[in-house]
């Protein structure tokens, strides 16, 4: 493991901000840290980095541990911060290369990092400009170069495309993908749906310890139930029996009676009863319009784990072929 981080905790007085986190990192990986606020999310990024010391616990990064080497463990990891500070009356290319500077990169590599880092975050066009005059999409690309000035080992990005708008949120997760190459990247973030989008994995924490530890497909098919569209023509109250009756099924709703009957079946997170459905319409006769599997999204993942049982009725799953 490149990253690993055992029993991190951290207290604040007495309340318990962070409890017993462990979770490792591949290299090449791109781990996603997700959590309600207040959840622990910053705390253990800052342990992580040595920002912070641990109450308990410990980690380790390229095979060095924060307690006993956090300065060369921090020679590893290249950290954005949320509000990403930055010195508002530099300009770019002079903040960029004061940065390097405190980072240990060779003077006579210093220029060509600096050239690679702007041009692959997209600052080239306001290299000479003043931060402070800069947009807070500029802003956020200046604080994603620095962080990569040093070739680390490990990126820690704390939501990194904040304040962006759409079009330069594509860019930087199609950025974040290339950087996966070299480096292995942890990303902080509330939009579960660039998480779902980029992350290979995802960490979810709740009340300061990781509830779960998956990939977004394997989450949604272990945590949140399934569900099922259905239309037939018969007499919808016999239907609505007979499929309530199904194995795994556990709740079915009619949404329509406009002549085709429209049902939504709530499955167990692991049943997948469309065969079932399929072969009753033909046993009993009814015609059959619809047959659709929706799957649940990380945000419906999210919700269940972190708040509690899921609202049926809402949207946010997409369609998976049937």
């Amino acid at each position: 493991m490149l990253v690993e981080a055992h029993d991190l905790t951290r207290y604040y007085g007495t309340i318990l901000a962070v409890d017993h986190v462990s979770f490792g990192m591949e290299r090449g990986e791109i781990v996603g840290l997700l959590g309600p606020n207040g959840a622990g999310k910053t705390t253990t990024i800052r342990m992580l980095t040595g920002f912070l010391p641990a109450s308990e616990g410990t980690a380790t990064v390229a095979g060095h541990e924060v307690r006993e080497n956090s300065v060369e463990l921090r020679r590893h990891i290249g950290y954005m911060p949320e509000n990403n500070p930055l010195y508002p009356e530099m300009r770019v290319r002079e903040y960029l290369s004061f940065r390097a500077e405190l980072k240990g990169v060779a003077r006579s590599a210093r220029r060509h990092r600096i050239g690679r880092c702007v041009e692959l975050c997209g600052v080239s066009d306001v290299i000479h400009q003043v931060i402070g005059t800069l947009s807070k999409g500029y802003r956020q690309r200046v604080g994603l170069a620095d962080a990569m000035l040093a070739e680390p080992d490990v990126l820690i990005l704390d939501e990194p495309t904040i304040g962006l708008d759409p079009n330069q949120v594509r860019e930087t997760r199609h950025l974040i993908r290339d950087l996966s190459d070299k480096h292995t990247v942890l990303i902080s973030t509330h939009i579960l749906a660039e998480a779902e989008a980029i992350c290979k994995r995802v960490l979810i924490i709740d009340r300061g310890r990781i509830v779960a530890d998956d990939t977004p497909a394997a989450l949604a098919d272990k945590t949140a139930h399934g569900a099922v569209t259905v239309e037939l023509r018969g007499n919808p109250h016999k239907i609505q029996v007979a499929l309530s009756k199904l194995k795994g099924v556990e709740r079915v709703h009619l949404r329509d009676r406009n002549g085709w009957n429209t049902f939504s079946l709530t499955t167990r997170p692991d049943a997948d009863v469309r065969e079932q459905v399929s072969r009753m319409a033909a046993d009993r006769g009814w015609a059959l319009r619809e047959l659709t599997r929706t799957r649940a999204s990380l945000e419906d993942v999210f919700h269940r784990l972190t708040v509690g049982q899921q609202d049926e009725s809402e949207a946010g799953q997409e369609p998976e072929a049937g």
